[in-house]
């Protein structure tokens, strides 16, 4: 029992309080930019080959092209013309467009360093904290002289 009132004392001898921890104010803000581009560049189109053929009973024939070959031949008073195109890849320049996407993410933390006292404390207020800190110095005494008191009295027992 007096063991009892030893654990007592000193569980009521341990004050507890309300803990408030500063919580940081996070913003985190994501911004995407997209910036187009037109770049000049040249690409190549293949012609297609394209056959071609004319007969004609005149002497004179003529076929036009870019990109061809050209026969003409006189058998039996019939004039035979051909011609072939040759597959050509012919630069031509266009405009590219190039997109560049950059995301960056900005985070801002805020932490408050100082916690701000909404009013100064009443007299009455700082009247009960001076009472409590002179209790608890009362109560860690009391204690120590319990404790002091039950180590004096306690009788050495014989195994």
């Amino acid at each position: 029992m007096k063991n009892f009132i030893l654990f007592f004392l000193l569980f009521l001898s341990v004050a507890c309080s309300v803990t408030r921890q500063v919580t940081p104010r996070e913003q985190t803000t994501v911004e995407i930019r997209t910036e187009t581009v037109y770049v000049p560049d040249t690409v190549y189109v293949q012609l297609p080959a394209v056959s071609q053929s004319v007969e004609t009973l005149d002497t004179i024939s003529v076929l036009e092209n870019k990109f061809a070959v050209s026969e003409a031949s006189v058998s039996g008073n019939v004039l035979k013309h051909y011609l072939e195109v040759k597959p050509v890849n012919e630069p031509v320049a266009i405009q590219k467009e190039i997109v560049y996407r950059d995301s960056v993410v900005l985070q801002k933390v805020d932490v408050d360093h100082y916690i701000e006292v909404p009013a100064e404390l009443s007299w009455w207020q700082r009247l009960k904290l001076k009472l409590g800190g002179i209790a608890l110095g009362i109560i860690v005494i009391l204690i120590v002289c319990a404790a002091i008191y039950f180590v004096s009295h306690l009788k050495p027992f014989k195994l």
